[in-house]
């Protein structure tokens, strides 16, 4: 919650009175400390040690590891320590990890459900983003899970991480929505007009045969219709990117099959995590950030989402009833 609000709270829960300044100056040194302390586990990575994993339960380590990753953007302030100037808007990558179980709801009906969830978030390049990534995985012991998946929409940046860790061991699946929605694309150029009946009834079918099992036969139907010469150029060329998108993730897209192996189709957990952990704290009204404050702040945040954050004040005795989440 914001600072202001954050030292209300505090102050009403427990008799305690800290200024929302007193709690900034906080998380700016407790970001530096777990900054300083995520930097070295980086280090001893790239210097080829194997991080430690964390414990986890002979149930959670045989269930499947689901990973999925997609970005958010966040207002910055222009220039340090003012307010004015137009907002810069910028791109924090959010990553999730998380063991997929089942839960059988009031109706009986067996659904997924996300365990043991671990959070990756940074502001900064695709580049800074795969070691952080890796060592999260790493600390999951996803090279012996039983299988891992990995979700994500056509992001090329995001599918970059996917070849550079996962691709020898991984199922990976293409958003159906967004797959589904290059599909729009394409039915937008046949016929100029995506709301007439014609294109409406060609989209539903696609979208049907892409759902069940005859992704190939949609694929063959854009080849084709990209060699009839029938389209003007804008039309050809936004036909030819669907065309090129589908054939790219050919294998991403059997929607079918990962049904019939309980595989998620779609990447609504990272969607999700972007909410919660971004949006909800980082994009209130009339927020702008420093470059500190956001990451010193993201920092904790991850921490406290993670259930490292108690790990943080090692010399503070943790009681062992705690109002604390963790």
């Amino acid at each position: 919650m914001p600072y202001e609000l954050a030292s209300w709270m505090l102050s009403q829960w427990s008799g305690l009175s800290l200024s929302a300044s007193t709690l900034w100056n906080w998380v700016q040194l407790m970001g530096s400390k777990a900054q300083q302390e995520l930097d070295a586990q980086l280090e001893t990575q790239s210097s080829g040690i194997q991080v430690a994993c964390e414990s986890i339960s002979e149930t959670l380590a045989a269930l499947p590891l689901a990973i999925s990753a997609d970005g958010v953007m966040v207002p910055f302030r222009p220039k340090p320590k003012t307010t004015k100037g137009k907002v810069q808007w910028r791109e924090v990558k959010v990553a999730i990890l998380a063991r997929l179980g089942q839960r059988v709801t009031r109706s009986q009906k067996i659904v997924p459900q996300l365990l043991r969830r671990r959070l990756v978030a940074v502001r900064g390049s695709i580049d800074e983003f795969i070691p952080l990534l890796q060592l999260e995985a790493h600390k999951q012991a996803f090279e012996s899970a039983s299988k891992v998946i990995w979700l994500s929409d056509g992001g090329r940046g995001f599918w970059r991480v996917y070849r550079t860790l996962f691709s020898h061991c991984t199922v990976a699946v293409l958003d159906f929505y967004h797959a589904a929605g290059h599909l729009a694309r394409a039915t937008q150029a046949m016929f100029g007009d995506s709301r007439s009946g014609q294109a409406k009834a060609w989209f539903r079918r696609w979208r049907h045969q892409l759902r069940h099992g005859q992704h190939l036969h949609v694929l063959n139907t854009l080849t084709m219709l990209i060699h009839t010469g029938l389209f003007s150029k804008k039309s050809f060329t936004t036909l030819l990117q669907v065309q090129a998108y589908f054939q790219r993730h050919h294998r991403h897209i059997r929607y079918q099959h990962f049904e019939q192996q309980q595989i998620p189709m779609g990447s609504g957990m990272v969607e999700s995590a972007c909410k919660w952990l971004i949006q909800q704290r980082f994009k209130g009204v009339g927020m702008r950030w420093s470059e500190d404050g956001f990451e010193h702040l993201l920092l904790l945040r991850v921490a406290w989402v993670n259930e490292r954050f108690d790990a943080l004040f090692p010399n503070v005795p943790i009681p062992k009833t705690k109002a604390s989440p963790n």
